[in-house]
């Protein structure tokens, strides 16, 4: 009797690398074609799986997905739940966004969407960085010139 594995809900970006093969990409969805089915890299055909479905993997320069199962993948960064610490507003974070809202900052805290300050999610302290600053003075200086208009 074949037994359902309990499904692990990774959300569609989250970047992973299979563990047997190498491979890195993002999770773009899931399913449930079981002709596609691989276990550690290779095709399964239309052997019973004791998988409901499997993700789909985007690989950067690779125009087909590629399939696994979660046994098979290495989470790398998972999109999260964050609460920005300078404003206090909860959002999404959009892996693969660099310097841009709800993304990443070269400095590796999330951007927060509202008031464009970053936060790395380690304790309530507010660190100093550059290029927080060169985000909120562009952003006054956009709502300067509106304002005036």
């Amino acid at each position: 009797m074949s037994k359902v594995i309990e499904a692990l809900a990774l959300p569609n970006g989250t970047m992973i690398r299979h563990k047997t093969v190498g491979y890195t990409g993002r999770i773009d969805g899931t399913t449930a074609i079981r002709a596609c089915f691989t276990a550690g890299g290779e095709l399964l055909g239309n052997a019973a799986s004791k998988h409901a479905f499997q993700y789909r993997v985007s690989v950067a320069g690779e125009s087909l997905r590629r399939i696994a199962p979660a046994e098979d993948l290495e989470i790398l960064e998972q999109a999260a739940q964050v609460i920005c610490a300078s404003c206090g507003h909860s959002f999404h974070s959009k892996l693969g966004f660099e310097g841009k809202p709800r993304g990443r900052c070269r400095c590796g805290g999330w951007i927060c969407p509202i008031c464009l300050s970053c936060w790395n999610g380690e304790g309530a302290e507010k660190r100093a960085c550059v290029n927080e600053r060169k985000r909120q003075s562009k952003k006054l200086g956009v709502k300067g010139k509106n304002a005036s208009a």
